[in-house]
């Protein structure tokens, strides 16, 4: 059965311009699989829990080895990869914050990028590491204050897009789609200006969610 990864990392509510696209994208893909399954993850109103000594140990303990209060620790984690692997498509929305990713998405990367489960090197002297989040598909839907796409004067500054097209790559998941809306810091002004703006990404967003059903079906 295709199943849709649907996770959200901006704080904000119905402001959320992040929400709103990954919302579209999520309605859009279940109007084109009626029989599909989604799996919602809201990271900033229901965070997931930070490293701790006690998951590192858990994570390098195998798991017939972990005592009880090892299993306790890496629970979210099995829990989150479970349904990465389930899933054949993700909608990541991911705002912009201080140049990289919100602190909620980043603690959800710490839980998931696990040896053993999402990677795994080889056993030779090569060192060479293997993502085991195979044949998935990600759609990742942006958002950004100021304009930071290549030739803009703050581009440099742009560590979100790298970052996360290069932990996901880490893990198996090279087939990634970016959703752009920037320079979106003065919109709040007007709701009209905000839907005159989101118009043509909103298009974009629900023309991705067809493309990706139809490659999840071939």
């Amino acid at each position: 059965m295709p199943t849709l990864l649907h996770l959200d990392a901006s704080p904000r509510g119905d402001r959320s311009i992040s929400r709103q696209l990954t919302r579209d994208f999520a309605v859009a893909w279940k109007e084109s699989n009626p029989s599909g399954r989604i799996i919602y993850r809201d990271l900033c109103h229901n965070p997931v829990p930070l490293v701790t000594e006690t998951f590192i140990a858990a994570v390098y303990t195998p798991p017939e080895a972990r005592p009880p209060e090892l299993r306790a620790a890496i629970a979210t984690s099995d829990q989150l990869i479970s349904e990465l692997h389930t899933a054949s498509d993700y909608v990541f929305g991911v705002p912009m914050y201080n140049f990289s990713v919100p602190a909620a998405f980043k603690a959800y990367v710490d839980q998931i990028v696990i040896p053993g489960t999402t990677y795994a090197y080889t056993n030779d002297e090569s060192g060479r590491r293997t993502g085991l989040l195979q044949g998935k598909k990600a759609t990742v839907i942006v958002s950004r204050g100021w304009l930071y796409q290549d030739g803009s004067p703050l581009s440099a500054y742009n560590l979100q897009e790298p970052w996360i097209r290069m932990t996901l790559g880490f893990i198996g998941v090279i087939d990634i789609d970016f959703v752009v809306a920037e320079g979106i810091a003065n919109l709040d002004r007007g709701r009209g200006e905000r839907e005159e703006y989101l118009a043509p990404i909103r298009e974009q967003v629900r023309h991705k969610a067809g493309l990706s059903l139809a490659g999840a079906e071939k």
